[in-house]
C-alpha cells in the first residue's frame, strides 16, 4: 500500500507533526510512504522519503522539493507538459493542532475527493475545541471532568477550589497549560493561556488521579488498542510530550480489572461511533471513585498512538478499505428546466 503522510501545517504543533511523520517511517515498514509537507505558510511540498529528517525542515531545505497543487483527485506537480498526479492509495493526516485537527484539511480532502484517514469535518470541529468536546460527551452519556469556561474579556474569577489546571480550548501538547495552586497564581496562568487562545477551560487538578489511554478505530469490526496507564508525573510539559510523540515501540497494557477495562472501552465506543469513522483516535480517561471520566479526545494522536497496537500497519490498511464515503448527489437541473419550460409557455 502507498500511504501519503500529510504533515506540518500552520500550527503551534507544527514541529510535533514533523516528529510524528518521521516516526511513521520506522512504523510503516511494509508500506510505500509518500511524504507531503504543509509549510507554515500553507504551501504543499513533496518530500523524498529517503531524505526526510528534522533538519530538512528547520533549515528550509524542503523548499528545493517539488511544490504541489491540490485539486480534484489528489496532489499534482505542475510542469511544461501539464499536471502529473502524485500516486498514493490513501492519505494519513498527521497535522496536529490547527489545520489538521480543526477540520480544514478534512474539508479539503472531502471537497477534492482524496481518500484520507482522519476525523471528518464535524468530528474535527467538536474534538479540536475542548469546550465542545464536553458538550459532545454530555450528549452521548459519557461523563467528563467538571469545568469552568473563561473568555479573554471575562472577569478573571473562578468558583472551584484550588488547585486547578488551566487549558487553552483549542490547543494540545500541553501548550499554554498551567497548574494553579492558589489564587495569586491565577492571573499569570491566564496571561500565558490567552497568549495562545481566546478561551480557556479550568478543571480541578486531581493529584494522583488514575489516568488511562484507549485508542482505536472501526473497520469491519472494532480494533481497539491496549489500555495504557501512562507514566505519571505531576504534569507533562511541551518538551516531555514532544519526546513522547516519537515513540514507536509497544508499551505494556495497564494492570486493571476486566470490569474497568470494559467501562473504558464502552465510553470510547460511544465517543467514536459514528462521528469518528474513518479515523484513528485516542481518548484519555480519568478514573475517580471507580467512575470513568473523559479527560480529552486526541483526534490525531502523536505518532498515531502506534505503540498501543499489536498490528498498527495492518490496521491502517484495513481502515483505508473501510473509509466513509459521501453520498453522491446527482444534479439534473429538473427544477430549473421546469421553470424555463413554464416561462416559454407563457
Amino acid at each position: 500500500m502507498n500511504i501519503a503522510i500529510l504533515f506540518g501545517g500552520s500550527s503551534y504543533e507544527h514541529e510535533i507533526s514533523i516528529v510524528s511523520a518521521i516516526t511513521m517511517k520506522k512504523v510503516l515498514k511494509k508500506s510505500t510512504l509518500t511524504y507531503i509537507f504543509v509549510s507554515a505558510d500553507r504551501e504543499f511540498y513533496l518530500v523524498e522519503t529517503e531524505k526526510i529528517n528534522s533538519k530538512l525542515f528547520s533549515s528550509g531545505e524542503y523548499k528545493k522539493g517539488k511544490q504541489l497543487t491540490l485539486k480534484k483527485g489528489g496532489f499534482f506537480t505542475e510542469g511544461m507538459f501539464g499536471s502529473k498526479r502524485v500516486e498514493f492509495d490513501v492519505t494519513l493526516n498527521l497535522i496536529h493542532g490547527r489545520d489538521g485537527e480543526d477540520g480544514k484539511i478534512a474539508s479539503l480532502m472531502e471537497f477534492f475527493s482524496v481518500p484520507f484517514i482522519s476525523p471528518r469535518m464535524e468530528a474535527s470541529a467538536l474534538s479540536y475545541n475542548k469546550l465542545y468536546t464536553k458538550f459532545l460527551a454530555e450528549s452521548l452519556g459519557v461523563k467528563t471532568v467538571s469545568y469552568e469556561h473563561l473568555s479573554k474579556n471575562d472577569e478573571r474569577k473562578i468558583e472551584m477550589d484550588y488547585p486547578v489546571i488551566i487549558k487553552p480550548v483549542r490547543l494540545g501538547s500541553s501548550i499554554g497549560v498551567s497548574i494553579v495552586k492558589e489564587a495569586s497564581e491565577l492571573d499569570y496562568a491566564l496571561d500565558v493561556a490567552f497568549e495562545f487562545d481566546t478561551d480557556v477551560i479550568i478543571e480541578p487538578f486531581i493529584d494522583g488521579v488514575k489516568e488511562y489511554n484507549q485508542a482505536g478505530c472501526l473497520t469491519d469490526a472494532w480494533e481497539l488498542s491496549i489500555v495504557e496507564e501512562p507514566q505519571k508525573e505531576e504534569f507533562l510539559d511541551f518538551e516531555k510530550k514532544y519526546m513522547d510523540f516519537s515513540r514507536d515501540s509497544q508499551v505494556l497494557s495497564a494492570d486493571i480489572s476486566d470490569e474497568l477495562k470494559e467501562k473504558i472501552q464502552q465510553s470510547f465506543k460511544k465517543i467514536y461511533d459514528p462521528l469518528f469513522r474513518g479515523s484513528i483516535i485516542r481518548c484519555d480517561f480519568f478514573v475517580v471513585d471507580d467512575e470513568v471520566l473523559l479527560n480529552e479526545i486526541n483526534p490525531i494522536p502523536g505518532s498515531m498512538a502506534n505503540y498501543l497496537f499489536p498490528d498498527f500497519e495492518g490496521m491502517v490498511t484495513r481502515l483505508s478499505r473501510a473509509l466513509p464515503k459521501e453520498k453522491n448527489i446527482s444534479v439534473d437541473y429538473t427544477y430549473i428546466h421546469s421553470i424555463q419550460s413554464a416561462k416559454g409557455k407563457a
